[in-house]
């Protein structure tokens, strides 16, 4: 490929997401990323491939413009082009929000905000996967002016049920006793209890109420996609993840993908985002319905995730599909639906191998041996002593969260 345009990857965050972008274009392209951020977090320090600037407030809206501008004019006469990479819920936001003024500078792959908006709150997500005949858990809305008690009364899913929170982003925002970033609730006390919780602390959109889709983390599916400017989608990759992260606030966060192919997903999918007028990265999380076989959408993800490195490590490099469209405008010519071949780990192997569903262990272990396996944050090309110490401090972390809270 030729590298005769120059470019720099602005990298919005300073997270695992962020290194794991920062990874995939130092692959591809050898290049050093620059990482704007509110501050400096664990996965990103220390490392040479990723240059981390940070700036207090930086994920408030005032402040993330004045930078960006403030960038722009020191850098209008470069002979490069700039391209702004999200790597979070807030960074995504803003990003589609000042679209077009940021787009004026920065090459800026993300959707009008108007569609940002509705497939972000997951209620009107649902209400457009039930306009395009996408499958997803029977749900209940929640509002902060519902009479809680007599709605979870009059509730006829069947215990446990799924509870969360509508708008993710807002949610952060509030704090009260017992706080998940997703619940899974036994009875109707608990019900009742975390919603008056919720709605107390002044938390001000919808909650879900959704029916449990039976069978563990191993029957998740995670599905990412590069659809181009001209809404075309480039690139799908399926992921089978097989344990979660318990820890309650992190419930949810992958932290081991096996590669998944699934072509009736790939073209649902496929077909959803490039009716809507789609655009950038985007990723989903689904699960499988042993009662009638389908895939249940939970929610789609404007950006690419925390764990979307799997898909690099497993042959299909995240920047370079991006950079191909969006850098050197290379047209489309089909789409590739990926077929990986490797383990991604977000975990130590003996923590994934301890608390996995015990039918997975042989497959595990035959990728582990064969030495078909990866992470996000070891990279041979980013040594040195305080990284390696550092990322193995995070790792051994997961040891004492898996013991005090897994629950099978």
């Amino acid at each position: 490929m030729s590298n005769a345009i120059e470019f720099q990857p602005i990298l919005l965050g300073s997270d695992i997401n962020v290194y794991g972008m920062a990874r995939s274009f130092h692959e591809a392209f050898g290049i050093t990323s620059i990482a704007l951020s509110a501050s400096e977090l664990a996965p990103t320090k220390y490392s040479k491939i990723v240059e981390v600037r940070s700036h207090p407030n930086f994920d408030h809206e005032e402040t993330f413009l004045e930078v960006l501008r403030n960038f722009a004019e020191q850098h209008q006469s470069d002979q490069k082009k700039y391209l702004l990479v999200a790597c979070g819920d807030g960074y995504a936001l803003l990003a589609s929000k000042h679209r077009q003024e940021l787009s004026k500078f920065f090459e800026v792959p993300y959707i009008d905000y108007s569609l940002y908006q509705q497939l972000e709150n997951k209620p009107d997500f649902y209400n457009i996967c039930e306009q395009y005949g996408l499958p997803y858990p029977k749900t209940v809305l929640v509002t902060p002016e519902s009479d809680i008690d007599g709605l979870v009364d009059a509730l006829t899913f069947p215990y446990p049920m799924i509870l969360k929170p509508g708008n993710s982003i807002s949610y952060l925002e509030v704090h009260f006793e017992g706080q998940k970033k997703a619940f899974t609730i036994k009875d109707s006390e608990e019900m009742k209890l975390m919603l008056h919780r919720c709605y107390e602390a002044g938390y001000p959109d919808e909650m879900i109420i959704q029916d449990f889709i039976p069978g563990g983390d191993e029957n998740m599916r995670v599905l990412n996609a590069y659809v181009d400017k001209n809404h075309k989608v480039r690139m799908m990759c399926l992921g089978h993840p097989l344990l979660e992260d318990p820890s309650p606030k992190a419930i949810g966060n992958y932290v081991g993908i096996l590669p998944d192919y699934n072509e009736a997903v790939y073209q649902q999918i496929q077909d959803f985002l490039e009716k809507i007028g789609y655009t950038g990265f985007a990723n989903f999380d689904m699960k499988y319905d042993p009662r009638d076989g389908s895939y249940r959408l939970f929610e789609i993800n404007l950006r690419q995730g925390r764990s979307s490195f799997y898909v690099t490590l497993n042959g299909y490099n995240l920047a370079q599909y991006l950079v191909e469209d969006r850098i050197f405008d290379q047209p489309f010519t089909k789409t590739v639906y990926g077929k990986g071949s490797k383990l991604w780990l977000g975990v130590p192997k003996k923590v994934l191998l301890q608390y996995v569903n015990p039918t997975f262990k042989d497959e595990i272990q035959n990728y582990i041996q064969s030495g078909n396996y990866g992470t996000t944050l070891f990279y041979s090309k980013d040594k040195s002593p305080k990284r390696y110490l550092l990322m193995k401090y995070a790792f051994h972390r997961y040891i004492g969260a898996f013991k005090t809270y897994f629950r099978k």
